[in-house]
């Protein structure tokens, strides 16, 4: 009887240990972005995929494109309370959880897809990075070029003088706010799931964006005008909650880590090519794309530069680190 009932103790702990391990394989990880059909949900895809291969049923993706899972600031506020796994955004979009996601957003820092690879790309800057915003518990796995920065109008407009007194749709940067208080606009921070609605009402005039975000969304069937500013690079990162992330195992960790990495390298092509593919998408579907006259263009990059050196001087850690991701990129282009 004592046999008996030691194996059926062996059997029981052998029962909760197998169902332990098995929990631990079934870790899921929702992946959840704003977009939809651009660079950030192919990114979310390829590393899904890439982290499969890497580790085979150590963790199930669920993937969350088009505000899914809530309105750019839930799904901010998601991943750092780990309601959410892993949350894909522009970095102007982090910048109240931590000052140093607006150094992306200086104007000029950035003028080419190449400019951003060059620096984001940079080994040791990578993995500077990945752990730049731990003590927010937060850990950046994924990094990208996203697109140039247009503006959207409902009315065409040509000139600077244009813009002034239009209501528009910015990032939550204040690299993208002042910019525009600066032109005379009137600058609005929404999230994207809101700026439709706010379109067809009259709530605002237009917004600040890139070409694929207003393709994918089909924006051509609301207003027809952008005006190419071309005056920053938006760079995505993907930051996963740092809390989840510590409790996978080591072999996990290094898995998602290199899916990152990988998934970076892979998308980065297609995302270059992607705005290419988005500027045709808007002129066949009856858009208007319009530069603004080189004085004009030249007029508005000096007054954003020293906009953005007065910004810079009172913050310090922004400063700083914007200088670290200027030093990459000239170096880039002395190559």
């Amino acid at each position: 009887m004592i046999s008996n009932l030691l194996k059926t103790a062996a059997f029981a702990t052998a029962f909760t240990v197998s169902t332990f391990l098995t929990a631990q394989a079934q870790s899921t990880m929702k992946l959840a972005t704003a977009t939809i059909n651009d660079v950030q949900h192919e990114w979310i895809k390829v590393f899904a995929d890439e982290l499969a291969e890497r580790a085979p049923g150590a963790v199930k993706t669920e993937i969350y494109p088009a505000s899914q899972l809530g309105a750019i600031p839930r799904m901010s506020e998601g991943v750092l309370l780990g309601t959410i796994e892993a949350f894909t955004t522009p970095t102007s979009f982090m910048s109240n959880v931590d000052p140093r996601f607006q150094a992306f957003d200086v104007p000029g820092l950035f003028t080419s897809p190449e400019d951003v690879h060059a620096a984001l790309h940079n080994p040791e800057y990578r993995d500077h990075l990945e752990t730049m915003f731990l003590d927010k518990g937060l850990r950046v796995i994924g990094a990208i070029y996203n697109s140039p920065t247009v503006l959207f109008t409902m009315e065409d407009a040509k000139a600077l003088e244009d813009v002034k007194g239009l209501k528009i749709r910015t990032f939550a940067s204040p690299l993208q706010i002042k910019p525009m208080e600066q032109l005379g606009a009137i600058p609005l921070p929404l999230a994207l799931s809101e700026v439709i609605p706010q379109l067809q009402s009259g709530g605002l005039d237009g917004m600040l964006v890139g070409v694929p975000i207003l393709t994918a969304f089909k924006y051509y069937d609301v207003g027809k005008y952008i005006l190419d500013l071309h005056f920053a690079e938006v760079v995505s990162v993907t930051v996963v909650n740092e809390d989840w992330f510590q409790m996978q195992s080591e072999d996990t960790k290094a898995a998602i880590i290199a899916a990152g990495r990988a998934a970076e390298e892979a998308v980065y092509p297609w995302g270059v090519e992607n705005v290419g593919r988005s500027y045709a998408t808007w002129t066949e579907n009856g858009g208007v794309i319009t530069q603004l006259p080189p004085e004009e263009q030249a007029q508005m990059e000096a007054g954003f530069a020293t906009l953005a050196a007065e910004l810079l001087e009172g913050q310090p850690e922004v400063k700083a680190e914007y200088e670290r991701l200027h030093d990459l990129v000239e170096a880039s282009k002395a190559q």
